[in-house]
């Protein structure tokens, strides 16, 4: 761990000729196949155009991380490390703290109904926060770690669909809330493994729900769409509905899993099934497939073996029965969530595995759906190496932090394992906050 002792001294270095700067913002996407940083300076924000400037993009190749969860810490703590140290290199900036985005840790979600009473007034952020806390009080989440709390909608009486009750008047103001939700053990490991790259850990999001804020339009997040993240070590789904989202889970089954069914379908090794899968492979049938070879290396290490030689045919066989069942795995589990989403709905489909040829098609015929790839829509300065589908969810963790959604709780007391809902009277003087709690609870 020499490296990155030296790596932490040259920071410390650097937080000292850059103190009093504007704090930038980085995300980190720890994914099976790889690790990227994204840094984002507060002045690559266009609001007017709503688009994005990052300073800095470095990404690496992923170690110590299979099927969605760290197996290795000292491997993840590396590449972490060396993802931000490239990152910044580029960015020219120090960053202190990384906000981490993981489809691991067997993402689940919930929702939680609340409601409170009103008085002969406007409703105010007060009565908000008491609609926030109510539902935070009836869930149930334990072993695991809530990332996300938000909104889908608010009601005032009678009146559903409200996307702002403040300034309303009513005697009922009712919430339903999305409760987002990991593995406890695995946000513990991700805290830890960041703060051992000698960074703050700011918090973690679900990969599938950056991936579609960066990747879908505006129109599909009111209409209905369902953002597919297909990584190396997992496939998570995130469902929008009316402008918010309504729904999101994991399956820990991914690229990589193509290329271990690869492996043990031609004999050959991982590193030789991953160049195949990327230069021959496919999902579909295509033209002259049977009379086309491919080679591949032989296992083990016998100078006198010769290579692998197979049809064509056969690696598809290989690829689509599992691309077919992992989508097939997902559409069962929308439904069995009660998932219900207009027939013109579409699916956009993130992530690097997507970039898989006949990917599309088999989404296609299993969803029967329209589908499309999606990429950064909000970046377009990016360089084409990173502007692929497999850079949305860093991309959207940016987005995040620049465009919202807004969280029902603060990022701080969610990493305390505490969700608190915000007060008007946090940061005032201790005696308007506590004339503050007199007022809202007596």
């Amino acid at each position: 761990m020499s490296r990155l002792e030296d790596l932490r001294q040259a920071r410390d270095g650097l937080k000292v000729l850059t103190t009093g700067r504007q704090q930038v913002v980085a995300a980190v996407d720890l994914g099976a196949s790889k690790v990227s940083c994204f840094i984002m300076r507060p002045d690559g924000v266009n609001r007017a155009q709503r688009t994005l400037q990052t300073t800095g993009v470095g990404y690496v190749q992923s170690r110590g991380v299979r099927g969605g969860a760290i197996v290795d810490p000292e491997l993840a703590v590396e590449a972490i490390a060396q993802a931000v140290e490239r990152a910044e290199a580029i960015a020219g900036v120090s960053i202190s703290g990384v906000t981490v985005a993981t489809s691991g840790g067997q993402l689940q979600s919930c929702r939680v109904m609340s409601s409170v009473s009103l008085g002969a007034r406007p409703i105010v952020e007060a009565d908000c926060s008491r609609a926030i806390a109510a539902a935070v009080a009836q869930m149930r989440t334990q072993g695991r770690r809530p990332i996300h709390l938000l909104p889908i909608s608010w009601s005032v009486d009678a009146q559903k669909g409200v996307r702002d009750p403040r300034t309303m008047f009513g005697r009922v103001l009712g919430l339903e809330l999305l409760v987002v939700t990991i593995g406890e053990a695995m946000f513990n490991t991700l805290g830890h493994c960041v703060e051992r790259a000698h960074l703050q850990f700011e918090g973690a999001v679900a990969a599938p729900f950056c991936s579609a804020l960066s990747a879908l339009e505006d129109d599909e997040m009111e209409l209905g769409c369902i953002c597919v993240d297909m990584g190396g070590g997992s496939t998570s789904v995130a469902v929008f509905s009316d402008g918010a989202l309504v729904h999101v889970d994991s399956l820990p089954v991914g690229g990589q899993h193509v290329t271990s069914d690869i492996a043990r379908g031609l004999s050959t090794t991982m590193a030789g099934a991953e160049r195949i899968k990327t230069v021959h492979g496919s999902a579909i049938a295509s033209a002259n497939e049977d009379r086309e070879m491919i080679e591949a290396p032989p296992r083990g290490e016998d100078e006198g073996a010769g290579p692998v030689v197979a049809p064509r045919s056969l690696l598809k066989g290989v690829i689509a029965p599992r691309v077919e069942e992992t989508f097939e795995l997902l559409r069962d589990r929308l439904k069995a969530a009660g998932v219900h989403l207009d027939p013109g709905a579409g699916i956009v489909l993130t992530g690097g595995a997507s970039q898989l040829a006949g990917v599309r098609e088999v989404a296609v015929r299993v969803f029967d759906r329209s589908v499309r790839p999606g990429r950064p829509r909000r970046t377009p300065h990016l360089a084409d190496a990173a502007s692929g589908p497999a850079f949305c969810a860093a991309a959207g963790v940016l987005q995040r932090a620049a465009f919202g959604p807004r969280e029902a709780v603060s990022a701080e007391s969610l990493i305390n394992g505490k969700p608190r809902p915000p007060s008007p009277y946090d940061g005032a003087p201790p005696l308007v906050r506590a004339w503050g709690w007199l007022k809202e609870n007596l």
